[in-house]
């Protein structure tokens, strides 16, 4: 068996409610097309079942105690200069209250690191589904 692929990258996760909005929009939604429409590498979003943020408030999905503004997450990874050039994309939809966070990471690549064709790779502009990041069919 051989070792692994691994590259640095640097994970964005930024920490939202599920009620905050941006032009009758939930930020996590917004934060997902912004990060699409940049050419990230991806992103998700994770809805949380219990928190608390800044307003010191715990946030609940419990039957007893529904909650319509549970902690959200949005995380994507990719390369460090096409994450720290995303920021200030980010930055307008938190200034409100979110919390941004940056972490070092490693991407760990089990086998080409590509769906079918070789060339998927954290940060070279290409798209999972055999696209390229603005839409166009990549050539096999």
């Amino acid at each position: 068996m051989t070792a692994p692929e691994t590259e640095r990258a640097l994970r964005l996760t930024v920490l939202v409610g599920e009620s905050d909005g941006w032009h009758h929009r939930p930020v996590y939604t917004e934060i997902v097309h912004r990060a699409h429409r940049a050419g990230l590498a991806g992103a998700s979003v994770f809805r949380g079942i219990e928190g608390f943020g800044a307003g010191s408030m715990i946030h609940t999905q419990r039957l007893l105690s529904l909650s319509e503004d549970l902690p959200v997450a949005v995380v994507i990874v990719d390369a460090e200069e096409r994450i720290r050039a995303f920021l200030p994309l980010v930055e307008e939809l938190v200034a409100d209250g979110g919390l941004v966070v940056l972490d070092a990471c490693e991407v760990v690549r089990y086998a080409d690191g590509s769906d079918t064709d070789g060339n998927d790779t954290v940060g070279d502009g290409s798209d999972r589904d055999g696209g390229t990041r603005d839409g166009r069919e990549r050539r096999r």
